[in-house]
């Protein structure tokens, strides 16, 4: 079997997909299984979470707070609903972000494995890496006992430094693969870690947060839809590479 010479890394919300998929589908599931009460325990849960937010509660914990909602939620019956919130969604125009996806589907047309890394849990990420060819996936796992959510993980929530470390832990297991051919697409401060572990990092939406990471390529928030070309650095330009990369033939 050939192994690949090139893993892709993405995270998923608001990088390749255009909302918050933890919240979109809470609200997807609780209200129409529960109907008003359960749009009124999400809203409750959101609010719980802002709260958080403003008193400054680690994104970790707060990620954890967010699962304790799905206690007592069968397996099956929210993984059904995974897929049927991905079928409705994905015909939206404007589910994914154009050039990442674009972006992606260039690097698995040469050859490279994509590998989703997110923080939202399998119900959700499934679907979208069955929909986009993805080799790998690694999220957050809710612990479940007889078929049923406990409201706890297993592990640590994939976020921040546990994207470092799952990156890592790749790489182990190719060890074929030079990080340095590698490619990473993420547009918050947690996707940080995971960014920092490839030779080709490009920032969705976030010129400051581009700065941050040695020789990245930044993705304009205005060209999403676009799909035009990620730009080096701070400067702009489409960039010079041998491997996909938003906007070229070959990215």
């Amino acid at each position: 079997m050939v192994q690949p010479d090139r893993l892709v890394f993405s995270d998923l919300d608001e990088t390749l997909i255009d909302c918050k998929s933890l919240f979109d589908f809470l609200d997807f599931y609780l209200g129409g299984r529960y109907g008003p009460q359960g749009v009124r325990r999400a809203a409750g849960l959101r609010a719980e979470l802002a709260a958080q937010a403003a008193a400054g509660t680690p994104r970790e914990q707060a990620n954890r707070t967010y699962y304790r909602v799905w206690a007592g939620e069968r397996e099956e019956a929210v993984r059904a609903a995974g897929r049927e919130w991905f079928a409705r969604r994905s015909r939206d125009g404007g589910f994914y972000v154009a050039a990442v996806h674009e972006a992606l589907t260039r690097h698995r047309a040469v050859g490279d494995r994509v590998v989703l890394v997110s923080g939202s849990f399998p119900a959700v990420v499934e679907p979208v890496a069955r929909d986009i060819g993805a080799a790998h996936v690694v999220c957050t796992r809710p612990e479940v006992r007889r078929g049923v959510f406990t409201g706890e993980l297993v592990g640590e929530p994939v976020i921040g430094e546990e994207k470092r470390r799952a990156v890592r832990a790749l790489f182990r297991d190719h060890p074929q693969v030079d990080p340095a051919d590698c490619y990473g697409y993420g547009d918050h401060v947690s996707d940080l870690p995971m960014l920092t572990e490839v030779g080709h990092p490009v920032v969705v939406g976030d010129r400051q947060l581009a700065d941050r990471v040695p020789g990245a390529r930044w993705l304009p928030a205005g060209a999403l839809a676009a799909g035009a070309p990620a730009t080096d650095g701070p400067s702009a330009g489409a960039p010079s590479v041998d491997a996909p990369a938003v906007g070229v033939a070959v990215r």
